[in-house]
């Protein structure tokens, strides 16, 4: 990266940093293992058309990482704790200092499921409503009182302020989410937002991460005096987001259980009742150590670099 210019360096690192943020749902899809210091880019969507087109001097592509092992979200009144949460974008940044993002085909956003606390027994009973009271007298199996949250992806995220990456307190990018309930009463079709109507989380940075950087062959093998590669880790930070409001419930039940929903979770919830927490978060940002020695194939290059790595 050393013919890169500063202002471009900078702003390569800031659309890294932002997405530190973000917080990640869903289920992936099978990714290849890679070695050595490529191992945290394994969705990175390196043959993406955009990616592949980057020349290295007017525009560079590049791979982004972000994960965190425990955290949690409030929504009205429920508190679950997450689990695992994972997310991997490309960015393509350009030489003006605005950058393109680029989502894996399975999604940005991955993570492991989390479960409700109370499971439906909580969600919903007790109720002197005859359709919730037979449900509830039906709980006893903790298959069929299991609930599970999965935060997904419900539209492209947007807003993005480069500065707010290097700061504390001030939003960095909007993303918009929704939340699937899973339980066989609620169905698979409910939601807690919609696509019309997400979850628009605005994630800060709480705490400033420390900063380290690798350097590493193509192939993902360690090189800290050749390696084709360089890597930014962005290590320890606690981010979050408490600025965002909560829409009703939708599709529980086929639309019978969604007022029971809401109910007993205090949803509709209104800004300033909601948060999310992502604790001691790692994020990587990834790209060739000299992108303009790669021209004008630096995106191509970056492709090939990606697929020597995997194992």
């Amino acid at each position: 990266m050393r013919s890169v210019s500063n202002r471009t360096r900078v702003g390569l690192l800031a659309a890294f940093t932002a997405f530190s943020a973000v917080l990640s749902t869903g289920s992936a899809t099978a990714a290849p293992q890679l070695n050595g210091d490529w191992a945290p880019f394994d969705r990175c969507p390196v043959d993406a058309p955009a990616m592949l087109a980057a020349d290295g001097v007017n525009t560079i592509a590049a791979c982004i990482a972000s994960s965190s092992a425990t955290g949690s979200i409030t929504l009205g009144k429920s508190v679950v704790s997450t689990g695992h949460t994972d997310l991997q974008l490309g960015v393509v940044q350009r030489a003006d200092g605005t950058a393109s993002l680029v989502a894996p085909p399975e999604g940005a956003l991955t993570a492991d499921p989390a479960e409700i606390p109370g499971g439906l027994l909580g969600l919903m009973c007790p109720s002197g409503i005859p359709l919730i009271s037979g449900i509830c007298r039906q709980l006893t199996d903790n298959n069929l009182n299991r609930v599970t949250a999965t935060i997904e992806p419900a539209g492209a995220p947007r807003d993005f302020n480069m500065s707010a990456a290097f700061s504390t307190g001030e939003p960095i990018l909007t993303i918009p989410v929704r939340i699937h309930l899973k339980n066989p009463f609620l169905g698979d079709k409910c939601y807690i937002g919609t696509t019309a109507n997400p979850v628009l989380l605005k994630p800060q940075n709480v705490t400033a991460p420390t900063l380290s950087l690798q350097r590493f062959g193509a192939d993902g093998t360690p090189n800290d005096d050749e390696g084709e590669m360089g890597r930014y880790t962005f290590d320890g930070a606690d981010q979050g987001d408490a600025t965002f409001a909560v829409p009703g419930a939708s599709g529980c039940g086929a639309g019978l259980l969604d007022w029971a929903v809401n109910l007993k979770t205090g949803l509709p919830s209104a800004a300033g009742k909601n948060s999310v927490t992502l604790d001691a978060t790692t994020t990587y940002f990834g790209s060739p150590y000299d992108p303009a020695g790669l021209a004008p194939n630096e995106g191509r290059k970056l492709s090939e670099f990606w697929h020597s790595a995997k194992r």
